[in-house]
């Protein structure tokens, strides 16, 4: 068995972890929603630091660990630039990635979702929010096979009440589309 591995990914969530360290959620290509230690990454001298923002799509390499996998190098392939600086669209950002994180069992790969996600990302910086939300709520619900009932697909009100009750948790996310 091999104790490495690669993989490209979305980080979906960090988490402060001891003094130095984060705990990352990552959604990847690969292997689903995975979570990994990233060791070191809060000291000033961090060379990795950048890397592990929220939104950035990377090619993550990891080692498998007793509990959590190790990340061990990391490189970003899209860091979303255009839109970082604008609240509302970080926002929404952070909304498609609350989903992904709720709505997604770990270790469950699905690359549609995963393609879903890189794409919804990179249609913020020049798509209505309230027009890219409900079609991303929508086509996650379907490809993860909790589909959207009739009398909601025929309404313009979020789907966030529904995800809630699929989840039995609430969604944190601000209500951007509103």
């Amino acid at each position: 068995m091999n104790r490495t591995y690669r993989t490209e990914g979305i980080i979906l969530k960090r988490v402060n972890f001891g003094e130095a360290d984060k705990i990352l959620t990552i959604y990847t290509k690969h292997y689903g929603k995975i979570r990994a230690i990233a060791k070191g990454v809060r000291k000033i001298t961090s060379r990795k630091a950048g890397n592990v923002e929220l939104f950035n799509q990377t090619v993550i390499f990891l080692a498998k660990g007793k509990n959590l996998d190790i990340l061990t190098e990391i490189q970003v392939l899209n860091s979303f630039k255009i839109w970082r600086k604008d609240l509302k669209k970080v926002a929404a950002a952070y909304y498609f990635c609350e989903l992904v994180d709720k709505l997604t069992p770990d270790n469950q790969t699905s690359q549609s979702v995963y393609q879903l996600l890189v794409q919804t990302l990179s249609k913020i910086s020049h798509e209505s929010l309230p027009d890219l939300a409900r079609s991303f709520e929508e086509q996650l619900l379907d490809e993860l096979g909790f589909g959207v009932p009739p009398q909601l697909r025929q309404s313009s009100k979020s789907l966030k009440s529904y995800i809630e009750q699929i989840t039995e948790r609430e969604i944190n996310s601000q209500k951007v589309f509103d």
